[in-house]
């Protein structure tokens, strides 16, 4: 649920870093009847026979053995052979997302040369109702929870606010220097940042003149539908509070985002019951890189499983499938930015997870190396933890040392929520927009550096925060440490 994003890979980012059965064989022999003294005829082989067990609907990542058009072709023609039908397919990734009845679909498709891995992305069976459902009953529903447990201090009217600009009360904001930004610039007209989340309100007066409606898109169906209603909040203010911490804009309206003149996109990935699943983030991924995207914020966790581990087949293959979304963006000059996580965890030092699956029953397990959170734990991916107004590590925030890469402001955050209103919200989903923001702004003042060259500016531009005096959980030096990575982002080294 919102937390609030390889196999055995070591986290890098920033300067620092970058059903059982199976196939049934039949074999008919044919003896050929000739005449005495004649040699008998080779038995002819019949080619395997698939076996079909229907079953529940599953979903499905499969990752083929070359990323290339024609072997990915060769596992959709696998996956229809095994009773499956294609959901979405990248070539470009050699990632396939397939549904099927058929129990023994993976097995049956893990024999295919074609293909490397496959996992189911959920426990859950595909509901009728579910987005991503290829029967007779497909709705497209949008939306998710918080990579964090964010906390609504309630929502105040649009009427309330208008007359009276709230810049003052954004602590955040003078914490990370970016009123002292702004007296710069306002960032770049031509930077996007992409909002992988539930939605952005396209009507609220401090974001209307910032989302590119163009390149917005629901991924609920793990599909982009660019229909404005696919890709608008339905049940959560998530998104737009979000939206607002990144860009809200400055217009003499309620309140001013880090980067307010950069643009948005609404890339919708959670679906009504709080969900995003593998399908709907790799669709996200791919999407807003397709669409020229300069960042992209994650303020969530994959769901299922909290962590996604290596020593199981289906959790394997999904993050595998994930993991080469987020390289591939990553590779064409993608900046992506994600929430560390509300629960207090030490990343570095996972040991149990009581919490998964969290879409059907949770069950305490051991957590081993190679279970990650995804995407903040992936490669390359810059991942903030959360910090409070007084610079002290968010009480909420997951922490780690060589996991997290900076901190921003995540407790209690004025920022812009449905309806046209304003609100507090807090969580490192709240921090990570922080972090996203000044990405924007360092593309704004840098517009030739891009990717992990990026990444690298915002880690080492960050103002170092120490551990706290007498904490045995921060480990680390000043300058890297568990709580803050490489320290508080700075809007305004940003755009020195």
């Amino acid at each position: 649920m919102f937390s609030p994003p390889t196999s055995s890979m070591t986290k890098t980012a920033g300067r620092r870093r970058g059903v059982a059965a199976g196939i049934a064989l039949t074999a008919a022999l044919s003896a050929a009847f000739l005449a005495p003294g004649m040699a008998t005829a080779a038995p002819t082989a019949q080619p395997p026979k698939t076996e079909i067990i229907h079953g529940a609907v599953m979903n499905f990542a499969i990752n083929v053995t070359k990323a290339n058009h024609g072997q990915t072709m060769k596992a959709e023609r696998a996956v229809e052979k095994a009773g499956g039908e294609v959901i979405a397919s990248y070539s470009e990734i050699g990632v396939v997302i397939a549904q099927s009845d058929n129990t023994v679909f993976a097995d049956t498709l893990r024999l295919d040369k074609a293909v490397e891995s496959v996992g189911a992305t959920r426990t859950a069976p595909v509901g009728a109702a579910d987005a991503t459902y290829l029967g007779d009953a497909v709705s497209d529903a949008p939306q998710r929870r918080s990579a964090a447990v964010t906390k609504d201090m309630g929502v105040e009217s649009a009427g309330d606010v208008v007359a009276d600009p709230r810049e003052a009360e954004q602590w955040d904001m003078s914490l990370i220097g970016a009123d002292a930004a702004h007296q710069i610039t306002d960032g770049d007209r031509n930077v996007l940042v992409a909002v992988l989340d539930s939605g952005i309100e396209a009507t609220h007066p401090d974001l209307a003149a910032n989302i590119d409606a163009t390149v917005s898109a629901g991924c609920i169906s793990g599909v982009p539908n660019t229909a404005p209603e696919a890709w608008q909040p339905t049940t959560s203010s998530h998104g737009t509070h979000v939206a607002g911490t990144i860009a809200a804009a400055r217009n003499g309206v309620g309140i001013v985002g880090v980067a307010p003149n950069v643009r948005l996109s609404s890339v919708k990935v959670v679906n009504d019951d709080g969900f995003i699943y593998p399908e709907a983030a790799i669709c996200g991924f791919m999407y807003a890189t397709s669409t020229g995207a300069d960042v992209t914020n994650n303020s969530y966790y994959i769901d299922p499983w909290m962590f996604w581990c290596d020593n199981d087949a289906d959790q394997a293959a999904v993050k595998t499938a994930v993991d080469r979304a987020v390289q591939y963006s990553q590779n064409k000059g993608v900046v992506n930015v994600a929430a560390a996580g509300n629960s207090n965890i030490d990343l570095a030092n996972k040991t149990t997870d009581a919490s998964s699956p969290n879409d059907t029953t949770p069950a305490l397990r051991s957590i081993e190396t190679g279970c990650a959170d995804i995407p903040a734990e992936l490669d390359g991916v810059v991942t903030v933890s959360s910090a409070t107004k007084t610079s002290e590590k968010s009480s909420f925030s997951n922490y780690g040392l060589d996991v997290i890469d900076v901190a921003a402001p995540g407790s209690s955050i004025l920022s812009t929520v449905t309806g046209g209103g304003y609100a507090l919200y807090s969580g490192t989903s709240m921090a990570s927009p922080h972090a996203a923001g000044v990405a924007a702004l360092i593309k704004s003042t840098h517009p030739q550096v891009s990717g992990q060259a990026l990444a690298g500016l915002l880690s080492g531009q960050a103002t170092d925060v120490p551990c706290p005096v007498g904490s045995i959980q921060c480990v680390g030096s000043t300058a890297d440490n568990g709580f803050f990575g490489e320290g508080m982002v700075s809007a305004l080294s940003a755009v020195q």
